[in-house]
């Protein structure tokens, strides 16, 4: 047997099929890499995260985003789709359907994709100059964990929990940890209610 070997498209070619597809597709390094659908659990936390984003930044210059959204890291040679991000770039607001310089990114832990997020995923989104924060928040616990850039440039973990409120310092914003929960049921079956 012989392998058979994928075909490798642009990032132009991919952009471009990308736009005629029914489904979202993440690329990478040449790759395409088909997502699969989202749980209640994923898609309440997501909602809530970007309601609250939405609202304290109405009326700035920064504007949010959920998941339809494509994202680019052309140092990667990669576009995600990102859970939620938040973009104050003149340059970002005038690009359709792409952004290319966020301050905050919010990804919601699948079991399924939560190696690649906390790894490659974060390798990739570290290489954007404009990003100050990447949290990543657990469907199966009450968990969100923020990365923040410091001065130095090193990504620091600042860890939140039930009963805490998390700081996102690059939009001046605070969220307690039950508002992201809100009326989500834990895909281990304990309900997040508060």
């Amino acid at each position: 047997m012989t392998a058979v070997k994928k075909p490798v498209l642009s990032a132009e070619d991919y952009l471009a099929w990308e736009a005629e597809q029914s489904e979202k597709h993440e690329y990478l390094s040449g790759e395409v890499f088909a997502m699969a659908g989202a749980s209640d659990a994923h898609v309440t936390i997501s909602g809530n995260v970007f309601a609250a984003l939405r609202a304290h930044l109405r009326g700035k210059p920064c504007r949010t985003y959920i998941a339809d959204m494509k994202l680019q890291v052309q140092t990667a040679d990669a576009f995600f789709y990102p859970d939620v991000f938040v973009s104050c770039s003149a340059a970002d607001a005038a690009l359709p359907h792409f952004k290319r310089e966020p301050v905050l990114i919010v990804e919601v832990l699948s079991p399924a994709t939560a190696a690649f997020d906390r790894g490659g995923k974060f390798a990739c989104y570290r290489q954007l100059p404009s990003l100050q924060e990447y949290v990543l928040i657990d469907t199966e616990r009450m968990a969100v964990d923020v990365f923040r850039r410091d001065a130095n440039g090193h990504w620091v973990l600042y860890p939140y929990g039930p009963g805490e409120t998390v700081e996102l310092a690059s939009v001046a914003f605070s969220l307690p940890v039950a508002a992201i929960y809100e009326d989500v049921t834990l895909e281990v079956g304990v309900s997040a209610r508060s």
